[in-house]
């Protein structure tokens, strides 16, 4: 194979549509245009949306909630979920593992609901609200930062 013999695959290209040239095209006079009207005009160009000056669709709708990209990354656990995992040094692995969190989860965070009696280490990628902090670092945990 070379540059100058690659060709196209077969069926992939199309003639090019020649309007304007006579009536036994199928294309002649208007073109395919059809008659009179912004779009039959050279440069009859309308942005996409538009409604000829009335008040567009999308704008005549009320706005109305968001989604976050980022939300599908983002887990929490609780304290008391924390207290049954059967390891002392958590990380997203060994919470995955457990099945607590999703598996496409990148950030975690600690919140504080229920009680934790044993000390546990937190890796990276966990966070922990105030409260959690409290009580983990109570129990003789450790945050990692």
């Amino acid at each position: 194979m070379q540059l100058n013999t690659i060709k196209p695959a077969e069926g992939a290209t199309h003639y090019a549509r020649r309007v304007g040239r006579g009536i036994g095209s199928g294309l002649g006079k208007t073109c395919g245009r059809g008659h009179k009207g912004q779009k039959s005009r050279k440069g009859g160009f309308h942005k996409v949306g538009f409604e000829g000056g009335q008040m567009p669709l999308q704008r005549r709708l009320p706005k109305r909630g968001f989604r976050s990209v980022t939300a599908k990354f983002n887990d929490e656990i609780t304290l008391s979920q924390l207290n049954n995992l059967p390891v002392s040094e958590v990380d997203l692995l060994a919470l995955k593992q457990a099945q607590i969190i999703s598996q496409n989860a990148k950030v975690v965070k600690v919140i504080g609901t229920g009680q934790i009696e044993r000390a546990v280490q937190l890796g990276a990628g966990i966070k922990a609200t105030a409260s959690a902090k409290v009580a983990i670092e109570a129990a003789g945990g450790k945050l990692s930062d």
